[in-house]
Parts: C-alpha cells; structure tokens; sequence
C-alpha cells in the first residue's frame, strides 16, 4: 500500500464515491477518523478539503517538496483553501510538510500483527491463554451459525447479491457512527475494481442461509509478505452478532493469512489498546497533515532525544550503528532488498526485529503490577534497552559512560565481572567494601569521596543475598557526582521495593534487570537496562545490532504474557528457600546462613574444605564463593526433592 501506484487507485475510488472529478470532501467524511479534528475551529471540519492521498490507504507516503507545491496549484485551481494529506507515519521526513505552512493532527496508531508461527501459539504470547480461548470460543460460536467466503474483487460482478450487501451494509454502518454516506460505494467498488490492486483484494462475506450478515475487503500488500484488513461492515441486528463477528472475522483472517504463508495481517488504524487485545504487536503513530487558513504553522520539533551529559565524549560523535538507527521505520510493507541475506529460505534467514518498542512496554506493564514496584508504569520504550543479559549491559554502559581515566567504584563482595569489565575497559577501580554483619551497609562517605564516574551496586546482593539499606543508597544518588549503577537481577525473590520506579526522576540512575532468574529465561539471555532515554541513547551507540534474536523475543513475549506460572515458581522459591535456611542454620556442619531477598542463600560452613568435598562427592555443584567471603559457599534453591538430597550430603560433613 505504499506504491504510488496503489495511491492513484485509492485517489480514483474516492473520486468515484465522491461522485467529482477531484479528491474533495470537508475531514467530517474521513469517518471514525473525523474524531481527530475535533479541537479544530468549526470551519475546518466542514470545508470542502483538497485530499493530497488516500483515505482508503493505512497509510500515505510523506509528499516531497514538488508534491506539495503540485497539490497547492490544484487547491488554487480548484478554489480551495483547505489542503489534506492524511495519514503520514511520524517516522518519515515531514519537514516538507512543515515547511510548507501544514499542521500534524494526531490520528490513531497503524496496528499490525506479526505471524512468526502457529496462529495459535503467536497469540498465546500476545494475550495470554485466557484471552485466546476467549477468542477461539467467539470464532467457533460464529462458524456454527453463519458461513464464510472469500471472493475475489474480479469475479464481484459475477455476484451481485455479494457487492450489493457490501455497499449497503457499509452505508448503514456510516450512517449509523457519523451521518455520512460511505465512501466504499458501488461506484468505489467499481474503481477498484479497474486498479492495479483489483488482482490482490478479496471481498469476504458470511452469510445466514441467503442473507449477509458480515462483509469486508482484504488486499495483499504488494510485497506478498502480507495483508490489509481494509474494512468491514455488520449487521448488528442479527442474532450472530451477539458473538462478535468483528473478532471472529480477524481471528479467521489470522488463519487465512498464515495458510497462504503471509506473515502480517494488517489490522489499520485504531485503538492500540484495543487491537493489542486482538494480537497486534507493532503499532505506528500516525499523524493527518492539514492546511487551513485558521491553522499556524507548527514549531520545529526536536526528532531525537538529547544524549545525556554522562555519555563519554567520544560517543557523542558516533551515531547509532548501522540499521538500528532506522530501527522506529517500519519495514515490514517494503521490498527488502538492504540486508544481503538468502530471500530462498525460511524466516531465520532474516536479521532479527530492531523494533522492539511494543516488547518494551509489554515489559513495563508487567512489572508495574509487581509488589514493589510503584512509579514504573512512569516509564516509557525509550527509557529500555534490551541486551543480551544484564552482564552485557555493564558492559555497554561502561564503554558509553566512561573514558579512560574515569573511576568506577564497586563494593565487595559482589559479582566478580563489574571489576572485570571495568579492568578490560582500563578503568581505574576503587573497592569500599560492604559493611555489617549482613553485609548489606554501604560506606558512603568513602563512595563519594572516590568521586567515581560509575558506581555499580548488586541489590540484592550477590554472593550475599541481602538488600543495601535504601536511605544510604539515594543519598548516592542525590549527591554523587557520577552514575549509581543497581544491578537488580534478584529483585523478584525480594519483598522490598525496586528502584525501577525511580530512573524516571533521576538522570545519573540506571537499574539492571534480567529474564534470566525469576523469569526462567537464561537460555534467552535478555537483559534490561532501565535509564533517561538521553543514556540508552548513548549505550545503543555501542551496542551490536542484531544481538536480540527473533526466538529470544518470542520467548520473552511468551513468558511477559503468560506470568501466572512465573509469580507461582517465585512463591515457591520463596518458601523453599525459607524451609532450607531454617533446616541449614540447625545443621551442625553449618556455621552461619546469611538472610536472603533472592534465590539462594549464602552459608558458612564450620570445616568449609570438609562440607565441599562432601557435596563434591555427591555431585552436587554450588558456586565456592570462599574467597568473596571466607568459608561459604552460594546455593541455589533448587527443587525439594535437589535440596533434601543437599542436606543429606551435609550430614556427615560435621
């Protein structure tokens, strides 16, 4: 639907239903998208428009310069002071647009639905089990009692009865939500018919006996990778539409589509919130492009965001690499011919997704909803960067945060390959290890005296498995001079709050995450980096694109959807973990078990060399942990039937 080609057949249908030789309506035709408008001055509404694109199209290519000044000879030919190009995604150049004297009017989203597998198995990670049973129980009620056909646009003529139905039920349909006739008469009909796209587009019906009750169009996109679900229209009086045809025909078209092997079903414009109920899982802001005597000329905006001040110098000279700066520009309707990849295999032949600024918010939302967890839902896709696990977003952020000379500070005993990253990158590192008897308090007298560019905290601890005391911890925050680094790949085992839900107020925060823990994801390896978008903009500078596979961001979108089990298995961690340290600290072998907000517990053994070599034999592996903290080792909690079998080795290592 992006060809010029495509674009002239839609200009000629609305000429058709217009009745008119030129493309001229006022907005208040443009349907469900008239709404758009509302704040505009009454004139603008109603005023005979100039339509410089489609209405029919999902989506228009921005006009150039020689466009633009094309359409303002024909509004001047025609007497018109009103110009529209609807439409237009904000990712594209729109400087011509503005330049030009015309104004951006939101409109709603273009909402897509990838299918990278089984129709079934796609939507499962999309809604959840629930939702798609729901979905399934709608579409079978549906089959039951209304057929389903698939006509193509050339052989309409052939079926009167079919284009008949269609055109009445989609001006009852108009009427009904705005009070204008359809622009998807017999006239357009007819139009499209004659168009280069006629060869493409289906017309689908369902029929009571000889009644239709449903009727809608559906064009493949000229790259054959996909389908425009362009419009429908129902009976709503009939009994079948208590089962919701609408759904019933979009979970049908899912079904079609992967069938005739396709790989998106485009959904058009609407609600995001609705249609991600429905699977859609990228979405494109879209904005109407209008100029009217009434409108000023917008202000330039600012296109990208600031890249921190904490951003090494030389990364401020770098742009983000290769493609992943067109990461925001949806591909998915163009023929790729940019990757130099093998077009004659199957779907792994092709470079993972770059935009994942759906599975970020899919992230966010989750977490929002977890104890703890307050001010997270202040966050937005451009505060999140996925890496591939937490480990290689320390690294990230100490090659695009620090440059030679700069300090980072870390507090032993902690995880071993912050100072090992921060060495490799030749950064001077300060050790101001944790105080306490839980070693859990942080000396922050001496962290900020050490004026470090970089401070990395593990909260909770690793090796220790306790929480930093949260006053000492933003004191940090409110008056180092540097970034506080927390590293937060335990939080989910923790009854005490994340530090999620304050990247949003404060610029020298940046908060680590991981799937692979709690959420059962190692295999995976996503991690997440939580920062002012000014940060993450610095750390995709040098960050390898392409490193977050295809399968790794369906089995996060798969787990983020599904979490029930996931909140289930922490549950159960936590009170295993609860029964094993009771039943350790009374084991005569064990001298201390520290208290835990994770998923292990950290143990002191009274003959530590004796207690491994015990475990040893019997083939149990922990991580010896002895030259962090001296005579411990870390234990993961494993299932009941591994931990007994754990303190059964122990028994004899008195």
């Amino acid at each position: 639907m992006r060809r010029s080609a495509d674009a002239d057949t839609h200009q000629d249908m609305l000429c058709a239903a217009l009745g008119a030789d030129a493309p001229v309506c006022p907005p208040e035709r443009l349907g469900p998208e008239s709404g758009a408008f509302a704040a505009a001055p009454g004139a603008v509404l109603t005023r005979p428009t100039l339509v410089g694109g489609s209405l029919y199209s999902p989506t228009n290519p921005a006009p150039t310069s020689p466009a633009l000044d094309e359409l303002a000879r024909r509004a001047e030919a025609l007497g018109l002071s009103q110009i529209l190009v609807p439409g237009v995604r904000r990712s594209e150049d729109t400087g011509p647009l503005r330049a030009a004297g015309f104004v951006p009017v939101a409109a709603r989203s273009e909402c897509l639905v990838r299918l990278t597998g089984d129709v079934d198995d796609v939507l499962r990670t999309r809604i959840g089990g629930r939702r798609l049973r729901d979905l399934r129980r709608r579409y079978h009620a549906v089959s039951r009692e209304v057929t389903w056909e698939r006509i193509p646009l050339g052989e309409l003529d052939g079926k009167p009865w079919a284009r008949d139905a269609f055109v009445e039920l989609h001006e009852r349909q108009a009427r009904r939500s705005h009070g204008h006739g359809s622009l998807y008469n017999a006239a357009a009909l007819a139009a499209l018919a004659k168009g280069g796209m006629a060869e493409r587009t289906e017309v689908f019906v369902r029929r009571r006996g000889d009644t239709v009750v449903q009727a809608g169009l559906v064009t493949r996109s000229h790259n054959g990778q996909g389908s425009y679900f362009l419009t429908q229209a129902i009976d709503h009086d009939d009994p079948a539409a208590r089962h919701d045809l609408s759904l019933a025909a979009v979970y049908r078209l899912y079904l079609q589509a992967r069938h005739d092997g396709l790989g998106w079903v485009h959904l058009g414009r609407g609600d995001v919130r609705a249609k991600r109920g429905l699977g859609a899982d990228l979405f494109v802001p879209v904005d109407h492009w209008l100029r009217a005597p009434e409108l000023a000329a917008p202000v330039e905006e600012e296109r990208e965001q600031a890249l921190s001040a904490f951003a090494a110098p030389p990364i401020a000279g770098v742009p983000v690499p290769g493609p992943a700066r067109f990461r925001r520009v949806p591909r998915f309707d163009l023929i790729d011919l940019s990757s130099n990849t093998n077009p004659f295999l199957d779907a792994e032949s092709h470079y993972p997704e770059l935009d994942t600024a759906e599975l970020a918010r899919t992230y966010l939302r989750t977490i929002a909803k977890l104890p703890g967890h307050q001010g997270a839902d202040a966050l937005g896709a451009d505060h999140l960067l996925f890496t591939s696990g937490a480990v290689d977003g320390v690294m990230l952020l100490l090659a695009a945060l620090a440059s030679p000379g700069d300090g980072v500070c870390v507090t032993p005993p902690t995880f071993p390959l912050y100072e090992h990253f921060a060495r490799v990158l030749r950064l001077p590192v300060t050790e101001v290890p944790l105080g306490g008897d839980e070693l859990s308090e942080l000396d922050t007298e001496r962290i900020l005296a050490a004026r470090a560019r970089v401070t990395i905290l593990c909260d909770p601890g690793n090796p220790s498995g306790t929480r930093l005391d949260p006053g000492q911890v933003r004191t940090l925050l409110e008056h180092g001079r540097g970034l506080v680094v927390i590293d937060e790949a335990y939080v989910e085992f923790s009854e005490k709050p994340s530090y999620a839900g304050l990247v949003a107020e404060h610029d020298n925060l940046i908060v680590l995450r991981t799937l692979s823990k709690a959420w059962g994801l190692a295999g995976a390896r996503c991690g997440i980096v939580l920062a002012q978008p000014g940060v993450v903009d610095a750390l995709r500078r040098v960050q390898v694109p392409f490193g977050f596979t295809n399968a790794s961001q369906r089995a996060v979108r798969n787990r983020l959807t599904n979490s029930r089990a996931v909140l289930a298995s922490v549950e159960h961690i936590r009170a295993e973990r609860d029964r094993l340290a009771g039943l350790l600290a009374e084991h005569p072998a064990v001298d201390r078990v520290f208290p835990s907000d994770t998923n292990f517990l950290l143990v002191r053994f009274r003959r530590y060399e004796r207690a491994a070599e015990r475990l040893r034999a019997a083939g149990i592996l922990v991580a010896e942990v002895g030259r962090l903290v001296p005579d411990t080792c870390r234990i993961t909690i494993g299932t009941r039937r591994q931990n007994d079998a754990l303190l059964a080795a122990l028994f004899d290592a008195q």
